[in-house]
């Protein structure tokens, strides 16, 4: 199933040769760029990279907020990438392109990456490429190893929950999603009720590595009777705040408990779900099969664990980018970038910002994961 994507006019690219590309990212509540060089072999090398977080800034509320997110990163955008250039020893006429997270996203933060990527393309004469910020994470265990495709990937984060067959550059196929809230998304809310701070997903497990009884509090398995590759968090949340009214004067420990909880049912779910979908495409994926685990929430340890052993057990190899590739990284974009310029795919200047975009259009199309209404699905 081909990834759907707004490229036009792809010019060819004159191969073997090395491409060297400045990536952008801003979807959400970080800030960043690299500079990416992707050999004619497909090896690479990451020549620079930053990221600026704004953990101070949306820390009062608990959460991300879009306003502030988005006058950050318009903020910060430019002095960034003109930082990895400086540190690359390059210009911007060193690179073969631009590309920038174009979506999905929050829309003030996707518009910043990717008004300044056009305004680099059209002013230095680059080739611009519009990437899907789910793509990015999907192709970033390249960015440290050989990895050929086809792999099943399992695309975990604070927005996004989903099992894809990835079977080469803007070849994907959806074989489940979250049908209400993400996984990361529960993690964050679960903090937030109980006060552990922002963000939610390393403050649940650093009290989750505090707890003596992890059993203590008994919560709801998810989708039990459903046999599709899909997730739901939403019961588990709900579920996780009742516990939390009903404690007496909470302490330390029935934080710590309710975390150690809370994160073991997450991550026995996304285990379960994985499961099923790498038992469904093991057939299709050749000698060395693969289990990519990307995203934000790939960083939490037990679900790593939970993860290695599902796919140990079938005869899978659980392949995770080094962590400072799980959260959103512009090194990834770069990547993709990169990957789609040596097949000759580029974007016209009228690229647009993209606050949903789908890995598999047409699936989340003839079925969304989350149903219709007025915004569509979630994911």
């Amino acid at each position: 199933m081909a990834l759907s994507h707004a490229q036009q006019n792809p010019q060819p690219v004159s191969t073997p040769r090395a491409l060297t590309v400045l990536g952008l990212e801003s979807s959400c509540d970080d800030t960043a760029a690299a500079i990416v060089r992707r050999a004619s072999d497909g090896s690479v090398t990451v020549l620079a990279e930053a990221v600026l977080g704004q953990n101070a800034d949306h820390a009062p509320y608990g959460g991300v907020v879009p306003e502030i997110a988005a006058r950050a990163h318009a903020e910060r955008i430019d002095q960034l990438a003109r930082q990895v250039l400086g540190e690359a020893q390059l210009t911007v006429h060193d690179m073969d392109a631009v590309a920038a997270t174009s979506g999905p996203g929050l829309i003030g933060g996707v518009m910043a990456a990717l008004m300044t990527a056009k305004g680099i393309a059209l002013g230095a004469q680059l080739p611009l490429i519009a990437v899907n910020h789910l793509e990015g994470h999907a192709l970033s265990p390249r960015l440290t190893q050989r990895l050929d495709f086809p792999y099943l990937l399992l695309l975990v984060s604070g927005g996004h929950t989903q099992l894809v067959l990835v079977e080469g550059v803007g070849a994907m196929t959806r074989l489940g999603s979250t049908i209400d809230d993400a996984a990361g998304e529960a993690f964050d809310k679960t903090a937030k009720v109980m006060g552990l701070g922002f963000p939610g997903g390393p403050a649940v497990e650093r009290y989750a590595g505090q707890s003596a009884e992890p059993d203590r509090f008994a919560l709801p398995r998810m989708l039990m009777k459903d046999k599709s590759c899909n997730f739901s968090f939403a019961g588990l949340k709900t579920a996780a705040r009742r516990v939390w009214d009903g404690l007496d004067q909470p302490t330390d420990t029935d934080r710590a408990d309710l975390a150690a909880a809370v994160q073991g049912a997450i991550a026995r779910h996304l285990a379960e779900r994985a499961g099923r979908a790498m038992d469904q495409v093991a057939g299709q994926l050749g000698e060395r099969k693969v289990l990519v685990v990307a995203g934000g929430v790939a960083a939490n340890s037990a679900v790593r664990e939970a993860l290695r052993e599902a796919a140990e057990a079938r005869g899978f190899e659980r392949v995770a980018p080094p962590m400072k590739y799980c959260t959103d990284n512009a090194a990834m974009i770069a990547l993709a970038g990169a990957e789609h310029l040596a097949l000759g795919l580029v974007d016209a200047l009228d690229a647009p910002a993209r606050a949903r975009w789908p890995l598999d259009a047409a699936a989340a199309s003839a079925d969304p994961a989350s149903g219709a209404g007025r915004k569509g699905p979630k994911a």
